[in-house]
């Protein structure tokens, strides 16, 4: 595991635990005034092992996963909904808290006027229930996330335009999975469900773009072995994300795919045909080199040699931030994951309040990009990017506002 991502890791586990730390004072303040005596032991009994089965469940999740797949699958759920509700809430009220200060400050300043006007107790309370109102809405969106959007499983279609197509390959369907990442809070029988969706769709070429797991434990032989059953005249293809680089099984996966009759390509590209057509199949690795909204992202030179220029190219790269290179080396069409578009979402209320949003500029659907032309010809319109929401979750067991996606991808002739 990347020292890098074990520190961001550690990082996030400090704060969620002092998150925790303020609740679990609360609650030990409220249990000295319970009555009966042995409802107070139980109650101050159990606070005692809630720490431990908190620090339990996030060193398991952050660190290294020690609960077995069957015990994770009842215990974590409920632990980490507690925990990012709870962790939200704790700063949501210290904002409250500082809010309130000011206020006070400027109370204790209107009050030493001659002409001050006596504090309205009423006005206290509704600022007091308004609180609490808001501070439930946290616990109640991750609910809802939990037990309804997290398998509500959308089938997106989009005609894509695709510079340098030709005639033969107007209508190429491809289905594409992304960040299934199997496990807990993925179960087998979902996936399942997710391919037969994909089949009933008839896509010409089948493409799975990373993250087929989270950690080291986690079931990736049976992840893919249930996406051997998708079906596709072109086959199966995919490449790796970056969990499969923490669970250090990117090439384990390549080898399982290969058993399972399908490919996963690392630095590689295949020629297909389709209605006698060719076009140039390119699959790579999670690039490392993050990127932030309107950055340069990570360069694709190392992978030039694999570029065509007498077909057009696809390229199946996790990270969408790769996209700028893409585009600048002549790749017309790249499908990626990675995002989850966000997975905990208020797109409803603006675009913008989208915490992928901190990690590139795309984060979910259809992008486009100057494509430079070829030598002696002129430009065939713009280069194309595809973000897939992803199947799974991470962190949260809970999608809000962003479900998961089956996507297909008609490509179209760009004008």
């Amino acid at each position: 595991m990347p020292a890098d991502f074990l520190l961001r890791r550690m990082l996030l586990g400090a704060i969620l635990l002092l998150a925790q730390w303020f609740w679990l004072r609360r609650g030990w303040r409220l249990a000295a005034h319970l009555r009966p005596h042995p409802l107070r032991a139980v109650s101050r009994i159990l606070l005692a092992l809630a720490p431990i089965l908190i620090a339990l469940v996030l060193f398991d999740r952050i660190v290294h996963r020690l609960l077995p797949l069957a015990l994770g699958a009842w215990v974590a759920p409920p632990v980490q909904l507690w925990v990012f509700s709870s962790t939200v809430v704790y700063f949501f009220l210290q904002i409250v808290r500082g809010a309130v200060w000011l206020f006070s400050a400027a109370g204790r300043l209107v009050a030493s006027s001659p002409r001050s006007v006596p504090p309205d107790p009423r006005r206290r309370l509704l600022l007091r229930r308004a609180a609490i109102v808001l501070g439930g809405m946290p616990f109640a969106g991750a609910l809802y996330g939990f037990a309804l959007e997290r398998f509500r499983f959308r089938i997106v279609r989009v005609d894509l335009p695709v510079a340098h197509l030709p005639a033969a390959l107007d209508g190429l369907r491809i289905v594409q999975l992304s960040d299934i990442h199997a496990g807990d809070f993925m179960p087998v029988r979902e996936i399942h469900r997710a391919v037969r969706m994909a089949n009933r769709l008839h896509a010409h070429l089948a493409v799975v773009t990373g993250d087929f797991i989270t950690g080291a434990g986690d079931p990736l032989a049976d992840c893919i072995g249930t996406l051997s059953a998708l079906r596709a005249p072109l086959g199966v293809w995919g490449c790796n994300g970056n969990h499969e680089i923490y669970a250090d099984a990117e090439q384990r996966a390549q080898d399982l795919f290969r058993q399972n009759g399908m490919t996963l390509l690392r630095q590689q590209a295949v020629r297909l045909a389709w209605n006698g057509a060719p076009f140039n199949l390119i699959g790579i690795d999670y690039l490392h080199e993050e990127s932030g909204p309107g950055l340069p992202g990570p360069s694709l030179e190392p992978i030039a040699p694999l570029i065509r220029r007498d077909m057009p190219n696809i390229l199946l790269s996790h990270n969408p931030n790769g996209f700028y290179s893409a585009a600048d080396l002549g790749i017309e069409l790249t499908l990626s994951g990675h995002t989850h578009g966000g997975q905990v979402t208020l797109n409803f209320v603006n675009k913008n309040f989208n915490l992928a949003r901190l990690m590139t500029r795309f984060v979910a659907g259809p992008y486009h990009l100057p494509l430079p032309p070829r030598p002696g010809m002129p430009a065939a319109g713009p280069a194309s990017l595809y973000v897939n929401r992803g199947l799974g979750t991470l962190g949260i067991p809970a999608r809000i506002g962003s479900d998961p996606e089956i996507t297909l991808l008609t490509l179209r002739r760009a004008t």
